[in-house]
């Protein structure tokens, strides 16, 4: 729908991610991703080659992830910057051209409105999560609350049919990176790593993984 550019600029900031977690200590599956994330920059006139790519990238990348945050949270996790992220650069192809169908911007905005919902129920029920009068729970409630509500603001201006409506969304998707990224942050800072059922699952599965 938006040609090569768009899988140009996914393959680079999906690569640069990836390389980013594999700098912190992500392991082999971190290298693995990274490399497919750069096979599938280097697709990118190959739609279907470059999403098969960016898809294995995903998995080696959600592999990485396991061993420290525990399978739901990298899940939620993924759902929450993945729908918000997307949302905000696909959006960018639609300010180029706004003749283009908007499915594919309501449905990201309501991946990345279910991934903020998913993602706080995964930590704040985390046995591990520590709520007590920490300035920090309250960032973690507050950022997600208004994350959740820029990405129903999103969908909302993508009702409107006019050029506008896709300038707001796409800078509402803005301001809801950064709010998803704080929240995401401060949620699994008061997560207890070794009390976390969450993450002793994922350390489990991350051990399997590797054998």
């Amino acid at each position: 729908m938006v040609g090569p550019g768009f899988g140009w600029l996914a393959g680079a900031v999906t690569m640069l991610l990836g390389g980013a977690g594999l700098a912190a200590g992500g392991g082999w599956a971190a290298a693995v991703g990274t490399a497919a994330a750069a096979a599938g920059l280097g697709l990118a006139r190959r739609p279907h080659p470059a999403a098969a790519a960016l898809g294995l990238a995903a998995t080696f990348f959600a592999i990485a992830s396991f061993g420290d945050g525990g399978v739901l949270a990298t899940l939620s996790g993924a759902a929450l910057m993945g729908g918000i992220t997307a949302e905000m650069l696909l959006g960018h192809w639609f300010l180029i051209d706004p003749t283009l169908p908007r499915w594919a911007l309501k449905r990201l905005a309501m991946v990345g409105a279910a991934g903020v919902v998913a993602d706080g129920l995964v930590l704040g029920l985390d046995p591990g999560f520590d709520w007590a009068g920490q300035v920090t729970a309250w960032a973690f409630v507050v950022l997600g609350v208004t994350s959740l509500m820029l990405m129903v603001a999103v969908r909302l201006a993508l009702n409107e049919p006019s050029y506008p409506g896709v300038m707001a969304a796409t800078g509402l998707s803005y301001l809801a990176i950064l709010t998803a990224i704080g929240g995401a942050v401060a949620g699994r800072a008061l997560v207890d790593k070794g009390t976390s059922l969450l993450a002793g699952v994922g350390r489990l599965l991350g051990t399997l993984a590797v054998l």
